[in-house]
């Protein structure tokens, strides 16, 4: 027994010493089961540099390529960019010459962001050898490797600036050439023209390629002050589109795109040839108004007036022309004749299905005046495409309902636009239109209506932007909106005001909402300058402290206050309007109805000063002290 036992210990000994030599010959790297390896492993450095003020201009000086994303770390566009950037900022450090890719809290790092003209995010732009770029390429990692490559390149070259410089010495002779041209007139300081001038670039190069070309072109208006006084350019920047020398008003939007669409749009006759009656009225538009002059032939004396009156309007109305007899003989027109339809579907028994200019030599504004005074129907539907450039006259009134033109609901749409009309009728001097209460429940929560749960809410606008709203009816009854109608023409209701509570005032900035603008902004007794800003907007924060300076400063002077208005939870009347953050008018007390905007690019007290000392009503108490 004792035997079996020692063998039992001898073979017990053995094991255990097969697993201590095991357990010694296990590497450091070799984890226990179980065991977390990513605890002892080293995080892999991102590849992509966080800058911030401190090294933002020693990193663009001391590498020959750096692409630079200025983000928000809320922004969605932001978050899709990132593992991109990231793994495009691994291929591209080993490239040769190196590119290093960064990124910028733009909403920690705003003086960075205001300086560099930060307005979306992301924004991104590039610098070779510290010069800078405005990175245009795509937000992909092979797009963004491959963009950053071919700029890396010592061989590589900005293309030339597609923009033509003008001055009064060329102005004339370039400009009165041309078919069609773009023109900007600028300031150099102006921090809208920065934003436009990549933009702008960027379009003159598109339209370098389009069939004919069509140029774009700029002017130091600061500089080229005749040019800029001829043409009335006011604010920066102006553009004006030239048709052979003939200025016309540029009415697109200030981006690559826009500007691209709208010159295109712009090239070629205003008004399209219908060779048959099928064909225009197939042309015809069922929801606006169309416009159609019939001739005999090009020859006709009104013909080339009425295609220079399409001219720059054509993004107005839909112009068209025949020589077709067919088509005079079935509207009963004759040759010469300019016609406006509006859409069939709007027709009422109170109005004419067309309308036909009467003049034999009508001139160019003869027929602008006439497409417009003809444009809307007696009750038209206000929609958010056609808002803008249809449905501006003042005063307006507009009925909100659930607005369906499709085949199951139009019918129940027109009845009610209809009853409305039987009313419109006895109100010539107010505009009418019917539109759908989705597309517009931002209106109804400004006539404060958003809620009312009614079929039918009802709201007018004055000629100065005021909004009356009409007390919503459980069932519709014409006359309780022919009495609302009556008062509203007398002034005898009051206006509803988008506003923030009124505070109590603290500090040297008076804090104005829209319920005490007219106190406090329309005070004819104080001059005032007044900002209108946006909560979110960086170069409002950066302005904070600045104004708050001024209004110290300037605190003495008992005439004239420092005041400032969130814009986007307050009304302001017309005048007032914010173009931009921050917006800031000086409004004299001698002249309130027509504020100074002041557009300066400099925003130090000192500048403020001198501009309020300028446009004051009356002088300075520092001033007279001086004296």
């Amino acid at each position: 027994m004792k035997i079996k036992v020692l063998i039992l210990c001898f073979l017990l000994l053995d094991v255990f010493s097969v697993l201590a030599d095991d357990e010694a010959t296990k590497t450091d790297d070799e984890p226990e089961e179980g065991e977390d390896i990513a605890d002892d492993a080293e995080e892999e450095e991102p590849a992509v540099f966080s800058l911030n003020e401190k090294n933002f201009d020693d990193a663009i000086a001391s590498n020959e390529m750096v692409l630079v994303e200025f983000f928000a770390p809320w922004c969605g566009h932001c978050k899709s960019l990132a593992p991109e950037y990231e793994k495009a900022a691994k291929r591209l450090k080993n490239n040769d010459p190196p590119v290093v890719l960064a990124a910028v809290d733009a909403t920690v790092e705003s003086d960075l962001a205001q300086k560099y003209d930060v307005s979306g995010y992301p924004t991104l732009k590039w610098f070779k050898k510290g010069q800078q770029f405005d990175y245009d390429g795509p937000r992909h990692e092979d797009g963004i490797v491959q963009y950053m490559q071919e700029r890396a390149d010592p061989k590589w070259k900005p293309p030339p600036e597609a923009v033509v410089t003008l001055t009064k010495d060329n102005f004339h002779d370039v400009v009165d050439k041309e078919e069609l041209i773009l023109v900007e007139f600028y300031a150099p300081w102006c921090g809208h023209c920065k934003r436009l001038a990549p933009e702008y670039e960027r379009a003159a190069q598109d339209l370098q390629k389009n069939d004919p070309p069509i140029i774009l072109a700029k002017v130091d208006a600061t500089v080229e002050t005749e040019l800029a006084k001829e043409y009335g350019v006011e604010g920066y920047p102006t553009l004006k589109m030239f048709r052979k020398g003939k200025a016309m008003e540029y009415k697109g939007e200030r981006n690559q795109f826009g500007i691209v669409e709208y010159m295109k749009t712009h090239q070629g006759p205003g008004s399209k040839e219908m060779k048959t009656l099928k064909e225009l009225k197939n042309f015809m538009s069922e929801d606006d108004v169309t416009v159609v002059g019939f001739f005999n032939s090009e020859e006709d004396e009104v013909y080339k007036t009425y295609q220079e009156s399409c001219d720059e309007i054509r993004e107005d109305y839909k112009f068209a022309h025949t020589f077709d007899e067919a088509s005079r003989n079935h509207y009963k027109v004759n040759a010469g004749s300019v016609v406006v339809f509006n859409a069939e579907r709007f027709y009422t028994k109170y109005e004419p299905k067309w309308h036909i200019l009467s003049e034999k030599s009508p001139s160019v504004k003869d027929l602008q005046a006439f497409y417009e005074k003809h444009q809307l129907p007696l009750v038209g539907h206000m929609t958010r495409s056609q808002e803008s450039k249809r449905w501006t006259k003042r005063p307006l009134c507009v009925i909100y309902f659930t607005v369906d033109w499709s085949i199951d609901h139009r019918d129940a749409t027109n009845a009610w636009r209809l009853r409305f009309a039987d009313i419109a009728k006895e109100y010539p001097d107010i505009t009418f239109a019917v539109a759908d209460e989705e597309d517009y429940n931002g209106h109804l929560k400004d006539f404060q209506l958003d809620d009312s749960g009614e079929e039918l809410a009802i709201g007018c606008f004055d000629s100065k932007g005021k909004r009356y709203a009409m007390e919503p009816m459980e069932e519709y009854e014409a006359d309780d909106f022919k009495e609302f109608l009556d008062k509203f023409q007398k002034g005898a209701i009051k206006p509803v005001v988008k506003s923030q509570p009124v505070v109590k005032q603290k500090g040297p900035v008076k804090v104005v909402v829209g319920k005490n603008f007219e106190e406090i902004v329309l005070d004819k007794k104080k001059d005032v300058l007044i900002e209108l800003y946006a909560p979110w907007c960086g170069h409002c924060k950066n302005l904070e402290p600045k104004y708050k300076e001024l209004a110290k400063k300037v605190k003495k002077e008992k005439n004239l206050v420092i005041a400032k208005l969130d814009a986007t939870a307050n009304d302001v009347p017309t005048e007032y309007v914010a173009e931009g953050f921050p917006t800031i008018y000086f409004a004299p007390a001698n002249n309130k109805d027509k504020p100074i905007k002041y557009e300066s690019g400099n925003r130090e007290p000192e500048d403020f000063i001198s501009f309020m000392k300028q446009h004051a009503s009356a002088a300075f108490k520092s001033d007279k002290d001086e004296l």
